[in-house]
């Protein structure tokens, strides 16, 4: 039973994560420049089998890295103070690729996960309180 909760904890986690790191590639869709330099690079977060990067008992999910993408899209706007000055694509602005409709599928995606994952410890703490009352 506590393993069932256990499970579903950990996909909870998971997927709180996952739904981070889509609004944060919802709010940097047009971030040209970052601290690191260069525009926003998109991030997918990556699950892995087990409770951590130790963990091999194949029970439950965590989140094994957050991969940075870059892959970009230019724009053309000359007055752009982050505008390409020369070469082939002088004019044009670097920025990130992001979908903002594939993202908001993904994060339709990740919240029913979590509510699965909530409605799996509801039903295994039901079923834990009627072994406990039948016991007693």
């Amino acid at each position: 039973m506590f393993n069932a909760i256990d499970i579903a904890t950990s996909g909870l986690v998971a997927q709180r994560v996952r739904s981070n790191t889509i609004a944060m590639n919802l709010a940097s869709a047009e971030v040209v420049e970052t601290p690191e330099g260069g525009p926003y690079q998109h991030q997918s977060v990556i699950f892995a089998v087990g409770k951590g990067p130790q963990d091999r008992s194949e029970r439950g999910v965590h989140v094994s890295e957050i991969r940075k993408e870059p892959v970009f899209r230019y724009e053309y706007d000359p007055q752009h103070p982050y505008a390409i000055n020369e070469g082939p694509r002088a004019g044009y602005v670097k920025l990130p690729d992001i979908n903002p409709i594939m993202e908001m599928v993904d994060l339709m995606e990740a919240a029913r996960a979590y509510e699965a994952n909530i409605t799996a410890i509801e039903v295994s703490k039901a079923m834990l309180g009627s072994s406990l009352r039948l016991l007693a």
